[in-house]
């Protein structure tokens, strides 16, 4: 199977890309530590095996030393790292304040960049080789009104994943963003309904004519934790429908 003996931590896993990412890694072999905000979205993984579900915040170190701890003693060592947790953000540029950037930031990129410092310490201690993925967006990439904010955290993502991939490959450790196009997750249908016009507009310039699925994304996530990338190292896989080469 694809994702045999990797053991994923996955942030963000209760809507969309997340709850998606955890059935396809299972699906393929893996077992999968679940990082889930809303209690409520516990019920979605009901029956499910080689799971374990965690609730709490992306910025809980706390909590995330407890689940590497406890990965070990589960005798299921967490090797694989996916940073998928993050909050979307529109305003107009001259209206956004600085406790807004800082809110974005602290779970788009702050949290994401100490997650990856205790998952690289953790593996190495273990002395096991690791694999992260990051979830960026093509919006970090290039331009789109009201998106200043979260723009500059989706593009500090892709910068620093590319800077680290280069530091820690002596320690065995892969990092690789991923920058979904428009997906249908949770906001898809308030989008498409309530923002006709804007929805109509990103279908004209997606040249396969359609938003992608989750399914789809997380399928090139579970590629890329697998040992069939093993010489892809620093890169931002753009997943769009041919947006950015239009």
């Amino acid at each position: 199977m694809l994702l045999k003996n990797k053991n994923i931590l996955i942030t963000g896993a209760g809507k969309g890309i997340g709850l998606s990412s955890v059935n396809c890694f299972i699906n393929n072999g893996a077992y999968v530590y679940a990082l889930i905000k809303d209690r409520k979205d516990n019920k979605k993984f009901l029956n499910l095996k080689n799971l374990k579900i965690y609730n709490g915040d992306v910025n809980d170190l706390k909590l995330i030393k407890k689940i590497l701890i406890n990965s070990k003693r589960n005798k299921k060592t967490i090797n694989c790292l996916v940073n998928n947790a993050g909050i979307r953000f529109r305003k107009k540029f001259l209206y956004i304040k600085k406790n807004e950037l800082l809110n974005v930031f602290n779970t788009n990129f702050f949290s994401i960049f100490s997650i990856m410092q205790l998952f690289s310490k953790f593996v190495i201690n273990q002395k096991v080789n690791g694999s992260i993925v990051n979830l960026a967006s093509i919006v970090g990439q290039i331009g789109f009104d009201e998106l200043s904010g979260y723009a500059a955290s989706k593009g500090a993502l892709i910068a620093l994943t590319k800077s680290f991939s280069s530091e820690m490959s002596r320690y065995g450790i892969r990092a690789n963003t991923i920058s979904p196009g428009f997906t249908k997750t949770s906001y898809y249908e308030n989008f498409k309904k309530n923002k006709k016009k804007l929805y109509n507009w990103t279908l004209s310039r997606i040249p396969l004519k359609r938003w992608a699925t989750p399914e789809e994304i997380s399928e090139i996530i579970a590629f890329m934790l697998s040992n069939k990338s093993n010489y892809i190292q620093g890169e931002n896989i753009n997943v769009d429908g041919g947006w950015l080469s239009s």
